[in-house]
């Protein structure tokens, strides 16, 4: 029910002037290059949590407890010179390239779609712009037509004023000799 009126009503609908991201509508059904499946979407979440400064400190962490337990002797699992450790930034780094070129491409295809509709946006601005100003020398030539009719009126009820004050001082004269 709530669909039909805001069809019903352009005001409210997705072709609505105030609906600043109608452009954007036509471009919803476009799916991504690497799709929007579950494995893409956390990949994409996973190679944007690298860039975190949540990671980072972790990581850092991680490596330094890693270091120290190894290193004072704590435990003997990976001893100096860590091959363990190595191994296992070998592994996050093969796996952490391809998720942030895999963000990356998504990202960029949608700023592709999100550019292109905020052209889309610029044109119809710049269209209504150009009607507006059509308009307005439309309405600037009505004005000044309107101006012209006005001044030739005032002329007319002029000269017609002092063709009645000509006739009013005529006929004035014509009674006063007519009644002496």
């Amino acid at each position: 029910m709530e669909t039909d009126s805001k069809k019903s009503n352009p005001i409210s609908g997705p072709d609505a002037p105030n609906n600043y991201f109608r452009f954007h509508i036509p471009h919803l059904h476009l799916g991504s290059v690497f799709g929007d499946d579950w494995f893409s979407l956390k990949a994409e979440a996973f190679a944007r949590f690298f860039g975190t400064s949540y990671f980072l400190v972790g990581q850092t962490v991680i490596v330094a407890i890693w270091i120290g337990l190894n290193a004072l002797g704590f435990t003997k699992f990976d001893v100096y010179p860590f091959i363990l450790l190595n191994l296992a930034f070998s592994l996050q780094a093969a796996y952490a390239a391809p998720l942030i070129l895999l963000a990356q491409t998504r990202q960029a295809d949608r700023d592709k779609v999100h550019a292109d509709a905020d052209a889309q946006h610029r044109e119809a601005l710049a269209t209504a712009a150009e009607q507006r100003q059509e308009l307005a020398a439309q309405q600037a030539s009505q004005i000044m037509e309107l101006l012209q009719q006005n001044t030739q009126l005032t002329e007319l009820v002029k000269e017609l004023s002092q063709r009645i004050e000509t006739l009013t001082v005529d006929m004035h004269s014509k009674v006063v000799q007519a009644g002496t």
